[in-house]
């Protein structure tokens, strides 16, 4: 495992970060689960991402039951504040009241002292932004937050919120967008902003939904026990990455298969190295339903692409890529 400063902060985090969007207290039962951390935590990765309101709560609980056991010190929790998480109406947003509440469940079912990012889930229109920040800065100060993040805003909003945190002295760290090979909005604008204010990223969905684990073929059905293969899970799949199930794009995803496999690679290990190509991605998450997953896929940790395989990869997905910085969020 390698492991990379975290934007301009002191903070080191895994190259590759393991998530447990989906997977924890949903679709693996929690053995599985136990055992895709320990395998995280035999590859070298320190870096674990959840949300409170992943699996309704129930992902930070796994989570933490996962980690019984393992140094506090020797790893990074980073969870998130935003999306609902009960039915009242404060039960949701960046409020002071729901950002300190939501604080203080996720401590709770985290079984920790503090959180060591604390990522505003989406942007608040509702919600003054000074109020935000004045309540990230508290927690900071009490020790309960050491960094904050953001996650799927856009440029404008990430300027407006660096520069509260610079007047509150809040170490706003940490920028997490969706990037892959095929989804790049964030490379306009965001990544600009935030190497402007020393933000890292730390990006979500660099396999794009499965996309590119080769696993859907052109003209052939989804293969049972895939995302996309039961009902549940078909309605969120066709949301985020219903776009590339169409021949053009699993044809191409063929051919980056074979480029892969022709470099000695799987396809989803060279679609990871690729997002962390990049120099402003501080980490990839992945996710995993087995710890094979996550045993195969660390290893493109440390890899460098030469610039002939980046050109290639680029022509093969010509006419194919999102690259629009309004999809932001």
């Amino acid at each position: 495992m390698n492991y990379r400063r975290l934007g301009a902060s002191g903070l080191s985090v895994s190259e590759i970060a393991f998530g447990n969007w989906i997977t924890h207290g949903a679709q693996v039962d929690n053995d599985t689960a136990y055992a895709c951390v320990r395998a995280a935590l035999d590859a070298g990765i320190t870096t674990f991402d959840t949300a409170d309101v992943y699996s309704d709560t129930k992902a930070e609980t796994v989570l933490s039951q996962a980690l019984r056991g393992v140094r506090r010190e020797s790893v990074e929790l980073c969870t998130k504040v935003f999306h609902p998480t009960g039915t009242g109406q404060n039960d949701k947003g960046l409020s002071r009241k729901h950002i300190m509440e939501a604080c203080h469940a996720s401590l709770n079912r985290l079984q920790t002292d503090y959180i060591d990012v604390y990522y505003a889930h989406r942007f608040d229109e509702r919600t003054p932004l000074e109020e935000t920040f004045l309540a990230f800065s508290d927690l900071v100060r009490q020790g309960k937050v050491l960094y904050i993040g953001i996650s799927e805003w856009t440029a404008g909003q990430i300027a407006e919120g660096a520069a509260l945190a610079r007047e509150l002295k809040v170490p706003l760290i940490a920028s997490q967008p969706q990037y892959s090979m095929l989804w790049r909005v964030i490379e306009a604008e965001v990544v600009p902003a935030c190497e402007r204010e020393g933000i890292g990223q730390v990006v979500w969905s660099p396999l794009a939904q499965g996309i590119l684990s080769g696993k859907y073929m052109p003209d052939k059905p989804v293969p049972q026990g895939s995302r996309a293969s039961t009902p549940a899970g078909a309605s969120f799949f066709e949301r985020l990455a219903g776009r590339w199930m169409r021949t053009e794009v699993l044809q191409a995803v063929s051919r980056l298969s074979s480029l892969a496999h022709e470099a000695g690679l799987t396809l989803p290990q060279l679609a990871i190295a690729w997002v962390l190509q990049n120099p402003q991605v501080s980490a990839a998450i992945i996710g995993a339903s087995k710890p094979e997953q996550v045993q195969e896929n660390v290893k493109a940790a440390g890899l460098r692409l030469d610039p002939e395989m980046m050109r290639e990869i680029d022509h093969i997905l010509e006419g194919l890529v999102e690259r629009d910085p309004g999809k932001t969020g």
